[in-house]
């Protein structure tokens, strides 16, 4: 009996730790599952504390990076970006009235806008602005001289610039503000909203795309980073000069603009904001922009320093057909100056730690320095004459 009870205790002394070792690894998988799936579903399904942000701007912007970055904001920084790819102005708008926290812009500021002088516009990558037309066109080239009495329709006929006995079938954009038609205007014509002469109106560059690669006679402005790889355009190369990301970056090729993202210097979301600029910067972002053909602007070196030498070629070239009134005017730069100190030093707070107390106190700073340059301003102008 004694040895009955013995082999029992025995049993039962073994068989219990058995269970527990059996079990253990079962209720760590199950705590290891229930952690993977919860991670998981961070980066699938946001919580509250993720960073949302709602971009809305350019087709050229939204297919040279913004599109791409969807996933990669999700998986890398747990944060959800929506894409609404339309046009600048729309973007600009959005941000503006705060349906957007960010807007995509082929432009800079224009300066008659009021409503844009609030923005902050941060430059993010430099793109060609290329003529594109019909593949089965048979020229390869034309000037800035040409292109600039196209669009006010002095030039009418491909024959008059050395191709077939056609009509130029001219396309553009209906929104007088949009980003690749009011850079490529201020450039040829210092006005951004300079009228042309275009029968054929389209809401945006991917819309104008598909008509002019129906068209044999067509001619239309896209970017390089929208029509490199699109079988079914021609781009025609500028003054001898083909668009290409090196002769973007060295300043050769002459109309190029830059992409900007567009924000509210006191936009409610700021903090997710500033994380969503830094991560523009991060290098899945600038891969991204490479593989389209862009020039990161972090990479584009004095592009500024380079600016006025690109504006005497093109002002030499047109001068032949510019109204003397139009060649005296003075010739805006058309990309941003130096920062200044106030916002320079933000702008580099941002790119470190956007929500630290430095950067807080740098926003402070610029702040202050608007406020006593618009102080400055007011007790400079002369009074009012009453009479």
């Amino acid at each position: 009996m004694r040895a009955l009870t013995a082999a029992v205790l025995l049993l039962a002394l073994f068989s219990v730790p058995a269970v527990a070792d059996s079990s253990a690894p079962a209720k760590a998988g199950a705590t290891a599952a229930a952690t993977r799936p919860a991670a998981h579903a961070r980066s699938n399904s946001p919580s509250a504390s993720q960073h949302r942000i709602v971009w809305r701007g350019d087709i050229v912007s939204a297919r040279g990076f913004t599109n791409d970055l969807v996933d990669a904001f999700r998986k890398e920084q747990g944060g959800v970006l929506t894409v609404q790819p339309f046009s600048t102005v729309s973007g600009i708008d959005a941000v503006i009235d705060g349906s957007a926290d960010v807007a995509g812009s082929a432009r800079a500021m224009h300066d008659e806008r009021d409503a844009e002088r609030g923005l902050i516009f941060q430059p993010i990558a430099l793109d060609a602005i290329v003529p594109v037309t019909h593949p089965k066109n048979p020229l390869g080239n034309i000037t800035l001289a040409q292109l600039r009495q196209i669009y006010l329709g002095r030039i009418s006929n491909w024959k008059d610039l050395g191709g077939a006995d056609a009509p130029i079938n001219l396309y553009s954009i209906a929104a007088p503000l949009d980003g690749v038609e009011f850079s490529f205007r201020r450039l040829l014509y210092r006005h951004g909203d300079q009228r042309i002469a275009a029968p054929r109106l389209y809401l945006n560059t991917a819309k104008l795309e598909e008509a002019i690669a129906i068209d044999p006679n067509s001619l239309g402005l896209t970017t390089l980073s929208s029509s490199f790889a699109n079988k079914s355009l021609k781009m025609l190369s500028v003054e001898g000069i083909s668009a290409s990301s090196q002769s973007i970056a060295d300043g050769s090729y002459p109309l190029f603009t830059t992409l900007y993202v567009v924000q509210k210097e006191d936009a409610p979301n700021r903090a997710a904001i500033d994380d969503f600029v830094v991560f523009l910067n991060s290098p899945t972002a600038l891969q991204s922009m490479r593989r389209h053909q862009l020039v990161p602007y972090s990479e584009a070196g004095d592009v500024y320093g380079r600016d006025g030498t690109r504006l005497a070629f093109i002002d030499s070239a047109i001068v032949e057909v510019t109204p003397a009134d139009v060649a005296a005017m003075p010739r805006a730069r058309e990309v941003p100056p130096p920062m200044s100190a106030p916002r320079a030093t933000l702008e580099s707070s941002i790119s470190f730690a956007p929500g630290s107390e430095s950067t807080q106190k740098a926003r402070s700073n610029l702040s202050r320095a608007k406020q006593e340059q618009s102080e400055a301003a007011e007790e400079a102008r002369p009074p009012s004459n009453s009479n």
